[in-house]
């Protein structure tokens, strides 16, 4: 559909750009990832664009829905302060996390001095500018011929431009083009295998997207969109040269197959210079940060002593922190040092990765996995701990389609099943099944609308029945759990219970608020014995961080005094949102 061409910066064009920015990069995903040879040939630069920029873009329209149906609608600084939050927080890889800067950047500068103060050509120049320095500063050892090198030329070809942001637009497109096409001269690897640079391919994609956003007219094909798929089989023997012989039989795929890796590396480490194809670090560590500036600045010195390929992006107390060292643990220590850090993820680059030069045989696909949505480190624990791949959501970031989708590629099985364990996932995850049945993986989504739903399939789960029969037995049980949540309310509202204020005690039963009360003890007892009157078999607790100590005991205590024939379970959830998570089968 054509795009109706807008002259300066609003909100709204901030949404159509991300729109269109999505859209161009999941075109390019696949092209994206399979030229993605230098250092780390894992193929999956266009993937971690695509989640980044997707948060980027749910963000945006959570401002959006926030406004409903009124007259009103967010600010140019709402928007811009959207994305730039949602690209940091779902930042995916060094790729992800550049572009994350990047777009934070631009939204500094479009967001000063109030409603439309930056909103026209210049104040574009001024954040493409802002852009690309700031990213620059967030590597630890930028080189060229990287994103880095195409971001600075984009902001000099803009700088050289006068007009609209259409006009702007357009000549930072060009040329961040311009510099594409001149990466492989400027890395040897690049070179060798006949490709451009990945991230910086994925970059000239999003400025694309900006030009359409604002003059409503398609770019030009960017340069390698048709040799870098050409090149495709020099890349994969470019692969066999950094990561060593391969075992008999073994392909070497340049297509973004990532179930077929043993496990999920950092593609975009090209921006690092002391990142090599030689013998590196044993781990990536990632993880968000929150902490101040002084703090960040420690930890940075910290972290470069410790490891390579360090970008740490962000600002204003959060930051996204990227490193590969060999002593994990030292890497989280010096994170906790500096502030309160979350989100972490550790992932192991085992013998046999192209770190080590060493050979390591395809990983079978297992023939059935479970994929699960969690809200807190304590469930997701208890979930791996069963078998599951978990996904956290954090309240208030729910994951995105593509995030569900790498989750169901990691689990490398021929067989998912899917379980969202909440009613506002149901049309993501289901978006997020039908792309992977697309890459022939058999899926199925069971709408699990609370983890004790969950937690209930799971424990009936058995890989080896047919997979019909156990999806079937799978969905019984989790139709067969009544969930609840305890909660404490943000603000005055109506409830199917009455009106509530700020701080009161909700018990949700199904979904919908059923008891209103100023305890949290109090309010969860009077929960569980509704629940009960219909009757159950077991009671399962799930505590949150924030809930009172002795919740769950006099709820197990309750539970045996009065209901005799009813067993209690009690797991503990971590940071979940909700005070107390109650099922009852």
């Amino acid at each position: 559909m054509a795009q109706v061409p807008q002259t300066f910066f609003d909100a709204l064009a901030v949404r159509t750009w991300c729109g269109l920015a999505l859209g161009a990069l999941g075109r390019a995903r696949e092209e994206i990832d399979a030229i993605n040879v230098y250092p780390v040939a894992d193929g999956d630069t266009g993937t971690n664009l695509y989640l980044t920029l997707e948060s980027a873009a749910t963000a945006v329209e959570a401002v959006f829905a926030g406004y409903g149906t009124g007259t009103g609608e967010p600010s140019l600084a709402d928007a811009v302060h959207a994305m730039a939050h949602g690209a940091l927080i779902g930042a995916r890889g060094n790729s992800g996390t550049i572009l994350a800067q990047l777009l934070r950047g631009m939204s500094q500068v479009l967001a000063e001095g109030g409603a439309a103060a930056h909103a026209d050509g210049a104040g574009l120049r001024l954040a493409l500018r802002r852009a690309a320095d700031s990213a620059r500063q967030a590597v630890a050892h930028p080189v060229e011929g990287t994103v880095l090198t195409v971001a600075a030329a984009a902001a000099e070809a803009a700088e050289g431009a006068e007009g609209d942001c259409g006009t702007v637009a357009r000549a930072a497109y060009e040329g961040a083009r311009t510099a594409l096409a001149a990466t492989p001269g400027q890395l040897a690897v690049l070179g060798r295998a006949g490709v451009v640079d990945a991230g910086g391919r994925g970059l000239v994609t999003v400025l694309g997207a900006l030009v359409e956003a604002f003059t409503g007219e398609a770019v030009r094909e960017a340069p390698a969109a048709r040799e870098g798929l050409a090149a495709v089989g020099e890349a994969a023997r470019t692969r066999d040269a950094v990561a060593g012989p391969h075992a008999p039989g073994e392909a070497v795929s340049g297509t973004a197959d990532a179930g077929a890796h043993a496990r999920v590396a950092d593609p975009g480490a090209d921006l690092c210079a002391d990142a090599t194809d030689g013998g590196g670090p044993a781990y990536e560590v990632i993880y968000l940060l929150e902490a101040g500036d002084t703090a960040v600045a420690r930890l940075r010195e910290r972290l470069d002593a410790l490891g390579d390929s360090l970008v740490v992006v962000g600002g204003d107390g959060l930051w996204n922190v990227h490193v590969h060292v060999d002593d994990a643990g030292a890497a989280v220590e010096a994170g906790v040092e500096a502030g309160r850090p979350y989100r972490i993820r550790i992932t192991h680059f085992g013998l046999g990765d192209v770190h080590t030069g060493g050979e390591r045989p395809p990983r079978e696909r297992a023939q059935r996995a479970v994929v699960a949505v969690v809200p807190g480190e304590g469930l997701a624990g208890l979930y791996t701990g069963a078998g599951a791949t978990t996904v956290l959501a954090r309240p208030g970031e729910p994951p995105a389609s593509g995030e569900l989708v790498q989750a169901v590629r990691r689990a490398h099985a021929r067989e998912v099943v899917l379980l969202p364990n909440d009613a506002e996932l149901r049309h993501t995850a289901a978006a997020a099944a039908e792309q992977a049945r697309t890459e022939g993986i058999r899926v199925a989504l069971i709408p699990t609308r609370s983890a004790v739903q969950g937690i209930a399939a799971l424990a009936v789960h058995e890989p080896e029945r047919r997979f019909d029969e156990d999806v079937v037995q799978m969905t019984a049980a989790a139709g067969a759990t009544r969930y609840a949540e305890v909660v404490v309310a943000e603000r005055q509202s109506w409830t199917t219970a009455g009106i509530c204020q700020a701080g009161d005690v909700l018990g949700l039963i199904d979904g919908d608020v059923a008891v209103i009360g100023p305890d949290v003890t109090a309010t969860a007892a009077t929960v569980l014995d509704r629940m009960l009157q219909a009757g159950g078999e077991l009671v399962t607790l799930v505590v949150g961080d924030e809930a009172p100590e002795a919740v769950a005991e006099h709820l197990e205590t309750r539970v045996r005094e009065s209901y005799l024939a009813v067993d209690t379970v009690v797991y503990r959830g971590g940071r979940q949102g909700a005070l107390l998570l109650i099922g009852v089968e």
